[in-house]
């Protein structure tokens, strides 16, 4: 069970899990070894999960993002297990969620470009068996994004 502490300091590290312990420490009002305990049983508990850093899509040349939907030919079992063993090979796919609606899956995509979604849709995508249809929308503006969960 998370108190009050632990609450504030997940907000903390997500919101920068390069500050040091004895920052963190100042903001939480304890002790260094306290903040570290605490970190260690967040992290032997698996309520922190992993570190990362998060890329600059313009610079590095991913900043063109596609929402896909995807709906399989039929939901069986087998088409479901291939579909989604092959989505995981996929590098331009960040993440991929199977949903309830109108299509089976939706992946978040990042290319440089048009040309490079179109090449990727040819090559890769559809190359997949058991793919019935695809939807492709492409964003114009970002509004919001976190990987921040607050609690």
């Amino acid at each position: 069970m998370l108190d009050e502490i632990d609450k504030k300091l997940i907000n903390l590290l997500q919101n920068n899990s390069k500050q040091t312990t004895k920052q963190l420490s100042l903001q939480l009002n304890l002790s260094v070894t306290a903040v570290y305990e605490r970190i260690k049983k967040l992290e032997n508990s698996n309520v922190i999960q992993k570190y990362v850093a998060i890329a600059n899509k313009n610079k590095i040349e991913k900043s063109f993002l596609v929402f896909c939907h995807v709906k399989l030919v039929q939901h069986s079992k087998e088409y479901v297990i291939t579909f989604e063993r092959e989505i995981l090979k996929l590098e331009e796919v960040s993440e991929c969620f199977h949903v309830s609606g109108d299509y089976d899956y939706i992946l978040k995509i990042y290319v440089k470009d048009m040309e490079e979604y179109r090449q990727f849709m040819v090559t890769k995508l559809t190359a997949i068996k058991y793919i019935g249809s695809t939807q492709s929308t492409f964003a114009i503006e970002e509004v919001k994004n976190t990987t921040a969960i607050h609690i």
